[in-house]
């Protein structure tokens, strides 16, 4: 017991560190690359933070955990918009840009559905995982070319300016800085989900807890610590596009990128208690958000309060049944 809560705390701690040298790396190679930071948000940066549950979710899949796959990515989606974004917003107020409810809001919702309908019969297989790693590629490609044609004047100057966007390097020093950064944030991350993994499964087996409830709760909020320090970090510096972005792109990058990368290497069966209970969860936070950003093209306090509110109610609900199942 005390051996997998030590896991559990050094695998953290590893995607966490790796999570920062990933996000640091490639958002450097996207500012050298002449791409505006709202892009960057929905993309590199989305994609970077939602590394460790990437690499949480194949590895489970591997140890015959599937309940522990598939909770990782609805369970993070869950805890993205209900404590991540709700938090930042707390902390500031997070201004909405137009684009965000015209286009990556209604594919974050898609997506949502997508994941649902998907895994109705019980499994996604190898053929449903493709279809949704090409909905991710395509997104992501549409959102590239369209950041980079509407690149106001000023942003282009911005970048004309930019020598590199970390490390204090110029030129080819910098792009192989920025490159040794996602390297490193790579190996943190395959070695922190390796730990946390073995751990978070010898705690369910130890309390009887099945292990969809472990990935919807501990993994799936120790996957998720890096598009919270991001958000954080981004509504602090006044950057709401880049707070906003990192988490409607990661919910994006979950629910096609990480299930259909998963189910593309190894077919996932879906545990019966999150295609009826936590799918739910999971497609009712993503319609509360659009009233919340479409009033006043805002996210406030009371709204964000809100947000968290209904969070804490489903991990409640989650952990009672949790320990009711536990004791029966």
């Amino acid at each position: 017991m005390i051996v997998d809560g030590l896991l559990v705390l050094v695998g953290l701690a590893l995607l966490v560190a790796g999570g920062e040298a990933l996000v640091r790396g490639a958002s450097g190679l996207a500012l050298l690359a002449r791409v505006t930071p709202a892009v960057i948000a929905l993309t590199i940066v989305a994609a970077g933070t939602s590394m460790p549950e990437l690499v949480v979710s194949v590895q489970a899949a591997f140890e015959g955990s599937p309940g522990l796959a598939v909770g990782n990515v609805v369970g993070s989606n869950i805890f993205n918009i209900g404590a991540i974004l709700a938090l930042t917003a707390l902390v500031r107020p997070l201004r909405i840009q137009g684009n965000t409810i015209r286009l990556e809001w209604p594919v974050m919702m898609l997506a949502a559905f997508q994941l649902h309908l998907l895994s109705r019969d019980g499994s996604v297989d190898r053929l449903e995982g493709g279809f949704l790693l090409g909905a991710l590629v395509a997104f992501s490609a549409y959102a590239a070319w369209l950041g980079r044609k509407a690149t106001a004047p000023v942003e282009q100057a911005e970048f004309a300016e930019v020598a590199t966007a970390s490390f204090g390097r110029v030129g080819r020093v910098a792009l192989i800085f920025n490159l040794a950064a996602v390297a490193f944030g790579v190996a943190l991350l395959a070695g922190g989900s390796t730990a946390l993994v073995r751990g978070a499964v010898g705690i369910a087996s130890d309390f009887g807890v099945s292990d969809a409830v472990i990935g919807l709760t501990i993994v799936a909020a120790g996957t998720s610590s890096p598009e919270l320090i991001t958000s954080l970090m981004a509504a602090r510096r006044g950057q709401d596009d880049i707070a906003i972005g990192n988490v409607v792109g990661s919910n994006i990058f979950n629910a096609l990128g990480i299930l259909g990368t998963t189910a593309l290497i190894q077919p996932l069966p879906v545990p019966a208690e999150i295609i009826a209970r936590d799918n739910w969860w999971m497609i009712g936070a993503s319609l509360l958000l659009f009233p919340l950003m479409k009033s006043g093209m805002r996210i406030n306090r009371l709204e964000a309060g809100l947000l968290l509110a209904g969070f804490c109610t489903y991990m409640a609900l989650l952990i009672r049944g949790a320990s009711f199942a536990s004791t029966s």
